[in-house]
């Protein structure tokens, strides 16, 4: 029995591979799976089971439907399943992605007693994931799927080459200090507590860390800094100096933030060119729809400058790298230097060397701008330096929040 760890390049044809492996065409060394039952355990794989589930109004997991758990709890379960269907391996596309640091130990644990009657390959795109356990490992640059030695990967967090940022085309009009704040505000949903009085405050040029276990209400909590929560009614609820629930439009909270999710990704799928894409966030379109001016171009130049993708910006967003991508997203975000940025996961599922791309721009815009940061993740990451961290404590009343670290500005 065969265990394996592969580290795969982000310029890699992942489905392809696994389809590879999955289908019996898989060469040189993992050709010994070729005549063996795999199966596959990623979060498509979990994402599809659901549809199935809720389509056909089944239940295939333990007695109830994957999706009414929580996402860590939801992989815990479709391990079990996976196991259940007896294959000869598993492949596990980033098992680690999306979960807490408690909730890595367990699967981890999970992973190595499964070694003893199941073989797995585990894809992986960092090398902190590499399990320690497993004895066989090799990383795919391309698409020949050759596998190699691993490489150390030395992080270097060169600064972006340009000095400065772009100026915004105009400058916005909130010109208070204080952006967000929440004064014991809770959030329920068919009496179970989410969240339990939780005060906070971000303050304009504060880059805070958010960060919790999966389940604490990481994501409730953005959802009433977007104003997209109506829990937020009839709370001390301030958003961009305005109580929640006084006449203020969603759209015009919207326009003081810029958000970026891994799943806007997944709209832009056009034919759109990199340079349209990210004009298109002068006009907050998905596509670009409105001829823009020749200094919104000039604008948009200057930013490729600054993220070395210049000689890109008339290739189609969807034929970029996925670390490209993101980085393009994020400047389409922070184009118009709003008060406060959203960056949810910003890294997950990047390879070492465009996670360092991502954060080097997270940096420079920190160090160049006066934008507010709040940066969404379960990693805290090498050479990323936010100056206050604001976690969520899970308790059976609710989540608490607890300024973990907090650097005033001077």
């Amino acid at each position: 029995m065969q265990h394996w760890d592969i580290l795969l390049s982000n310029q890699v044809n992942k489905k392809a591979f696994i389809d590879n492996i999955l289908n019996g065409e898989a060469k040189g060394e993992l050709a010994v799976f070729n005549n063996q039952k795999g199966i596959l355990f990623s979060d498509i794989s979990i994402e599809k089971f659901i549809e199935k589930e809720f389509q056909y109004d089944s239940v295939e997991t333990s007695n109830r439907q994957l999706r009414t758990f929580s996402s860590g709890e939801r992989k815990k379960e479709f391990l079990k399943y996976c196991i259940s269907q007896k294959p000869d391996f598993i492949i596990f596309d980033n098992p680690f992605d999306h979960l807490d640091q408690a909730s890595r130990v367990i699967l981890a644990d999970s992973l190595k007693d499964l070694t003893k009657d199941i073989a797995i390959i585990q894809l992986l795109n960092r090398v902190v994931d590499v399990l320690e356990f497993v004895p066989n490992k090799a990383q795919i640059t391309d698409n020949t799927f050759e596998l190699h030695p691993i490489s150390k990967i030395e992080n270097h967090f060169k600064t972006l080459n340009t000095a400065s940022i772009p100026k915004p085309l105009e400058p916005h009009s909130f010109k208070e200090d204080t952006l967000i704040k929440l004064e014991n505000v809770s959030v329920s949903y068919e009496e179970r507590k989410i969240l339990n009085n939780i005060s906070w405050t971000i303050k304009q040029g504060e880059f805070w860390q958010l960060i919790g276990p999966n389940g604490s209400g990481k994501s409730t909590i953005l959802s009433l800094i977007t104003g997209d929560n109506p829990k937020g009614f009839g709370q001390d609820l301030f958003l961009f100096g305005r109580k929640k629930g006084t006449g203020e439009s969603v759209w015009e909270i919207k326009k003081q933030i810029g958000i970026f999710t891994t799943s806007m990704t997944d709209l832009f799928q056009k034919g759109h060119t990199l340079e349209q894409m990210i004009l298109s966030g002068f006009f907050d379109s998905i596509g670009l729809y409105t001829e823009p001016t020749t200094h919104q171009k000039n604008l948009v130049n200057q930013w490729l400058e600054v993220i070395e993708m210049t000689h890109l910006r008339k290739k189609r967003f969807i034929d970029l790298s996925i670390g490209q991508q993101r980085v393009a997203l994020i400047v389409r975000a922070v184009l118009k230097h709003p008060p406060l940025l959203i960056l949810d996961e910003p890294v997950e599922g990047l390879d070492d060397e465009n996670v360092d791309l991502v954060i080097q721009l997270i940096n420079t815009i920190k160090q160049e701008t006066n934008v507010s940061i709040i940066y969404v993740s379960h990693r805290i990451e090498q050479g990323l330096a936010p100056t206050s961290v604001f976690e969520l404590l899970p308790s059976e009343t609710g989540s608490i929040g607890k300024i973990k670290y907090h650097s005033e500005l001077n």
